[in-house]
């Protein structure tokens, strides 16, 4: 069984930055991907980026290029997504996932973190 548990969410100004970490626990994810989704009020969970934890590897979802970098510390099992140069269309619960590899469709992803809000003011 795996647990992600997402931190670092919060309210922050629109040009801001905020760091959320996902803390993974419970098997090697030597050959798993480990990617960030997002779910805006009113719309579908969207993929927003994503690393392979053997390769390091990462993609983005174009919306976010250049603004959002995700990295990972092998030692902590953490995956980290700096999000810089924020836009209220940010605003959205964002949730850690794990999977057995890259895929920006949610449905290929096994585990799942609980979420934390970010809101991004104007």
């Amino acid at each position: 069984q795996v647990q992600l548990v997402e931190s670092g969410g919060g309210l922050v100004q629109a040009g801001g930055s905020l760091r959320l970490s996902c803390a993974a626990s419970g098997r090697s994810f030597s050959s798993s991907a480990m990617e960030w989704f997002r779910q805006a009020p009113g719309k579908e969970r969207e993929f927003v980026a994503a690393l392979t934890w053997s390769g390091g590897r990462t993609y983005y979802t174009d919306s976010v290029k250049g603004r959002f970098t995700i990295s990972r510390d092998n030692a902590k099992n953490t995956v980290y997504l700096q999000m810089n140069s924020l836009k209220p269309e940010d605003t959205a619960v964002y949730y850690c996932a794990a999977g057995r590899y890259y895929s920006s469709s949610q449905g290929a992803m096994n585990y799942w973190g609980k979420g934390t809000l970010v809101t991004v003011s104007s």
